[in-house]
């Protein structure tokens, strides 16, 4: 027996201290390795909730503030945010591979973190499908390829099963809200507009160039939005925004406002299909 958990030990170093891997990153850069990497810095939530999803947490060295899950994350040090980087953190650390989310890491950063000398991964998720890939692509990356595509296999099944459930179901205009002051949507390009769609919800700004516009509330209101959904607990209170003052908005006369757990729906993580759930239970309320 004990010969046996020598061999599955030393099979699981071969795995992960085994041959060079080779990935594209979603900015088209192709990441090259020796080896799959031992001390990884994950500057974003989700790459960190990927990264522990697919096993890899022991090669984790770093994060970004407010990755938060799994629990073992909350242990690791915080290296940097959406507003700044920690360089001299980073560097101490000694990583042999950066994750970063590309929408969220500040272009000041780049050159630093270039000089480091460090590879860098690049991700940037606007579909399901390309969540798939990058729980794929970073299993491949870690040397952890059979966990990437199990998990991959989950969502899409999960995915999968959501978009049959509620294909047929009658439309409903729906105002994702990211934030009202300035008020901000999200349009087409966007992984939430995707659950909008799935749930048989229509985006209000579906059409808009920018993936987190801004647009006025004469605009909103005049849109008429049947569902007003946004991140956050449960214990918010949707009624001390702005909204309440347009009685005529279908959704605030009828109280249709959805509390989304942000760390579901706003983490392009494996626990999305969950958030997207949520949302399609919210604007279900809202059919005849």
């Amino acid at each position: 027996m004990r010969r046996l958990g020598l061999s599955l030990a030393l099979l699981w170093c071969h795995a992960v201290h085994g041959q060079a891997v080779s990935v594209v990153d979603d900015s088209g850069h192709t990441i090259r390795l020796d080896k799959p990497p031992q001390r990884v810095i994950a500057l974003g939530p989700h790459l960190t909730e990927q990264l522990f999803a697919i096993g890899a947490g022991p090669q984790v060295v770093g994060v970004s503030r407010y990755s938060d899950y799994p629990a073992a994350a909350q242990a690791l040090p915080i290296v940097g945010d959406a507003v700044a980087v920690q360089h001299e953190a980073i560097a101490k650390l000694k990583p042999d591979l950066v994750l970063v989310w590309r929408t969220g890491f500040p272009e000041r950063a780049r050159a630093p973190l270039q000089a480091l000398g460090i590879p860098v991964y690049e991700s940037e998720i606007r579909s399901v499908a390309g969540l798939a890939q990058s729980l794929r692509s970073l299993g491949r990356l870690m040397g952890r390829s059979e966990a990437g595509n199990e998990q991959a296999r989950r969502v899409e099944s999960q995915w999968a099963q959501l978009q049959a459930e509620y294909a047929r179901r009658s439309p409903v205009r729906v105002f994702y809200q990211l934030w009202h002051q300035p008020l901000m949507t999200i349009n087409r390009e966007h992984l939430i507009h995707q659950a909008i769609t799935a749930c048989g919800g229509t985006n209000l700004f579906a059409e808009l160039p920018s993936l987190t516009p801004t647009v006025s509330w004469e605009t909103a209101v005049q849109r008429n939005p049947q569902v007003i959904a946004m991140a956050g607990a449960p214990s918010d209170r949707p009624e001390l925004a702005q909204w309440p003052r347009f009685a005529d908005v279908d959704a605030v006369k009828h109280q249709r406002f959805a509390m989304i757990d942000g760390d579901l729906i706003g983490r392009m993580g494996p626990r999305f299909v969950q958030g997207a759930r949520q949302l399609c239970e919210a604007i279900d309320k809202a059919r005849p």
